[in-house]
């Protein structure tokens, strides 16, 4: 047997957006510092690997996408080992290992790790170490960091049981004692090696650029803690840092005509389509300004149902990429045509080209329109960013940020403010990184979703959607913006931006004088009416949140136009936001909804507003808590109706409090206890009955 074998695991990911890809590839990289060999593979990938005759240990990296599902790419996996057929010690020889990758703002929390979980064990398979669940709310390097220390030794106490067996091969034990020894001298010089570069970088360092030492600025000023500068103890620890990334990519510019420099079209599902109208459906005084745009699909091959979402590109903004530009000394260099190649002695495993990074367009297209600049940066990244750092202080800091020690730091200066790549290229003005490091390192720029607030049967050749715009206050780490796609939206369609009520600037202007926008259908598998229209409906959207629940209310109302002997069942709306007068949307078109019969009842709360001369001191503030006054129609629909209940909007808070007074309806109406009640929950989630588009 090879010598090498010995000591083989096999990495499995299922990724949405890269992340469970990227951790993935982090273990891989590691393996060979602990003494293993691992194998790489996507879990699409199944001519690969072979789960069936699997003799190594198994590390799964599952992420979770919609509600609660697994990522599109472990779908196909997930539906072959759920086949009922399979005998229960189908997989009995299997060891494995699982991190469960999700946000505890969502309901359903690492379910698509948990889904895989749970069926490897129904078929025999045993773990050889504890699962882990990352939470990306808090962090998932929180749980990820100390999962994967962990695991090292978890791999050496399964290769050691795995070689119990066979102590007669003399040669192979030999050879695993060799490997393992080379591999702790290796580690011991390595961390020698570590050590000494810290605390050469102490804060007693004098800084080359200004001539002082940190540590006599330091007893000088009261220093707080930034972005810029630690504190003590941080500032005078020795740090465990991750390792260097190794560099995969070589990118070449040159001066020539560039090619497909084009938006991704027709190949990738998106149809350019015009704008054909855009409202403020909000005050101009009110705290969050929202907008509703009408898209034109009639020339396209495009259809949706109420509860469908659709993907919008949005390209980084202009100002932001000439400013990340000049900052890389790359300004001159914009139109250049970029060509990506491997680097031919890189040691990174199952290295290659980013398919997202188009050959040949150029530099300033790859950077407005196929990498994520606005993406907060990752540990890793921070550790490169530090080797191309020429003062000894900014060194410093970046090391701190990027180190176990610093993990508060980094939470608080990085993850929590969402600063980018700029920000720090902007805080730490002698690092100067290579393009490659950017191209490794920055994600993909990924589209942004919005629901569809219309129906085709009532707006034939258009959609709707309807959307907050994002705002970040300016703060220490960053300056003021708005969100990537939302700011620029509003921007695209100032020409035709018109107030609630006015006439529309499309009908002053010729179509081809209207904005454009990039779009694709994201069809729901679940977020859609009841096929049986008498089946009731409870609906929970405030603000933004109604948007897809609108559309729902379209399609019943034009429904019963077509089949007036149909029967159709209740429907509930419960919607809220601040203000009456301020941010009531689309309340003129509720209201008629209500009076025509096709909203059973529409049950609205104003969390700002003062209460006027009848009100109470419990006034209710919000969806939550209408809910509660009507919990008896609610539990009746859902328990003795078989109705559905819908929940669109924010996922952190609203979505939480919903749930939590769900399940205190459900307990006080059946006199369950939390746990009982809990479980007549999840029922209604297994039914597709309690459904939820939400978002954080």
């Amino acid at each position: 047997m090879p010598c090498e074998a010995a000591a083989r695991f096999l990495i499995l990911y299922g990724s949405q957006r890269g992340q469970a890809q990227s951790i993935a590839e982090e273990i891989c990289e590691q393996a060979a510092d602990h003494g293993f060999t691992a194998d790489i593979s996507c879990l699409s990938n199944q001519d690969k690997y072979n789960l069936d005759s699997e003799i190594r240990p198994v590390v799964f990296v599952v992420s979770t996408t919609g509600d609660g599902d697994p990522p599109d790419t472990a779908q196909k996996f997930v539906r072959k080992i759920k086949n009922k057929s399979l005998p229960h010690d189908h997989l009995s020889h299997l060891r494995y290992a699982l991190l469960g990758l999700g946000d505890t703002n969502y309901a359903n929390f690492c379910n698509g790790g948990k889904t895989i979980d749970s069926r490897l064990q129904q078929l025999g398979a045993k773990h050889f170490y504890a699962t882990g669940h990352a939470d990306d709310g808090t962090g998932l390097e929180v749980v990820v960091d100390p999962w994967i220390e962990g695991l090292w030794d978890a791999l050496k106490k399964t290769f050691s049981s795995m070689s119990a067996s066979d102590q007669q091969d003399p040669a192979r034990s030999q050879c695993t004692q060799d490997n393992n020894h080379k591999n702790a001298s290796g580690q011991e010089n390595k961390k020698a090696d570590l050590e000494v570069d810290l605390n050469l970088l102490k804060l007693s360092e004098v800084d080359s650029q200004n001539g002082k030492t940190d540590s006599s600025v330091a007893r000088s000023t009261s220093l707080v803690a930034s972005l810029k500068q630690s504190v003590s103890p941080l500032s005078e620890s020795v740090l465990k840092v991750p390792a260097l990334p190794p560099s995969y990519l070589e990118v070449v510019l040159e001066e020539a005509s560039t090619e497909g420099d084009a938006i991704p079209s027709g190949e990738d599902g998106y149809r350019e389509v015009s704008i054909s109208k855009a409202v403020q459906l909000t005050q101009d005084d009110a705290v969050k300004s929202a907008i509703l745009l009408e898209l034109d699909i009639s020339e396209q091959d495009i259809a949706y149902q109420p509860g469908d979402s659709f993907d919008i590109l949005c390209p980084n903004r202009a100002s932001e990429v000439e400013e990340l530009l000049l900052r890389l000394d790359l300004q001159m260099q914009k139109n250049y045509a970029v060509q990506v190649n491997l680097l031919k002695n890189s040691s990174k495993k199952a290295a290659k080209v980013p398919l997202h990074i188009p050959q040949n367009s150029s530099l300033q297209f790859i950077l407005t329109w196929c990498l994520e600049i606005r993406s907060v940066p990752k540990k890793a990244f921070v550790r490169a960013l530090a080797d191309f750092t020429r003062s000894g202080s900014e060194k410093r800091r970046l090391l701190e940020l990027c180190s176990k020690e610093g993990s508060a730091d980094y939470n608080s200066f990085i993850r929590d403010t969402n600063i980018c790549v700029l920000d720090l290229l902007q805080a730490f003005p002698s690092c100067l990184p290579p393009l490659n490091l950017l191209f490794e390192h920055l994600p993909k720029l990924q589209p942004r979703a919005y629901s569809a607030a219309s129906s085709s049967l009532q707006h034939p050749g258009k959609v709707h959607f309807v959307f907050n715009v994002v705002e970040f206050p300016a703060c220490p780490e960053h300056p003021a913006r708005t969100g990537l796609c939302t700011g620029w939206l509003v921007d695209h369609v100032s020409s035709i931006l018109r107030p609630l009520g006015t006439v529309p600037a499309s009908e002053r202007l010729g179509t081809s004088a209207l904005p454009k926008v990039h779009v694709r259908p994201r069809p729901s598998s679940t977020f859609h009416l009841p096929s049986d229209p008498s089946v009731p409906v409870v609906m929970v959207g405030p603000g933004t949140g109604v948007a897809p629940f609108i559309g729902f209310l379209q399609q019943r109302e034009k429904e019963h136009e077509m089949n007036q002997e149909a029967t159709f069942g209740e429907m509930w709306l419960f919607f809220g936001c601040r203000h009456k007068d301020k941010d009531f949307l689309f309340r003129e078109e509720l209201e008629r909804f209500a009076h025509n019969g096709t909203l059973s009842h529409l049950i609205v709360c104003f969390s700002r507003d003062e209460p006027d001369e009848v009100g109470t001191v419990n006034r209710p503030t919000y969806v939550q808590h209408n809910l509660l006054l009507h919990a008896k129609n609610v539990a009746s629909i859902l328990l003795k109706n078989k109705g559905c209940l819908y929940v669109c909007g924010d996922a952190k808070n609203m979505a939480k409090d919903v749930n939590d007074t769900l399940l205190e309806i459900i307990g006080n109406e059946l006199q369950l206890d939390k746990l009982d009640a809990m479980k007549i929950v999840a029922g209604l989630r297994e039914e597709k009955r309690y459904l939820q588009d939400i978002w954080s």
